[in-house]
């Protein structure tokens, strides 16, 4: 029997295992150690200041099987608003079950209700083949913009 896949958003008692998530990724992904107490902090943020953003998690027989992060930016050439889906992680033994899509396609049917998203992006790190991948079967495609910053 398959089990049913909820999405919702995240609820302070999410942190610790978001946490969790995000710094797996990173370390995963771009083999970078984050700062528990930073990572904590900062979505603590979120949560407490929705304007910040939103994150969703993916649940799967009562266990968080997955995350993202949704932030928001001004396109003055849209006059709309670009979310942009960020800190996205689906622990091992979930990948491969549908949860990346459940959260997808979550996000998908939010912006669409919502007269002020314009679209949604999301950055990837170059060689995350797998990931890439997945956001090329979901439609996304990849764009012509390269990502600079400058950290302080």
């Amino acid at each position: 029997m398959a089990h049913k896949i909820v999405v919702r958003n995240a609820r302070e008692q999410d942190i610790d295992m978001l946490v969790r998530f995000n710094i797996a990724m990173a370390r995963e992904t771009e083999d970078k150690i984050l700062s528990p107490v930073k990572v904590r902090a900062g979505m603590r943020a979120v949560i407490r200041h929705p304007d910040h953003g939103f994150y969703l998690v993916a649940e799967l027989e009562g266990q968080i099987a997955g995350s993202l992060l949704v932030t928001r930016e001004w396109s003055d050439w849209r006059d709309g608003v670009f979310w942009w889906i960020q800190s996205v992680y689906v622990p091992p033994e979930f990948r491969k079950r549908g949860i990346y899509r459940a959260l997808y396609d979550a996000v998908k049917a939010l912006a669409k209700s919502s007269s002020e998203v314009c679209g949604f992006r999301l950055y990837v790190e170059r060689n995350n083949r797998a990931a890439r991948s997945v956001y090329s079967k979901l439609g996304m495609s990849e764009t012509e913009y390269r990502i600079y910053e400058a950290i302080l």
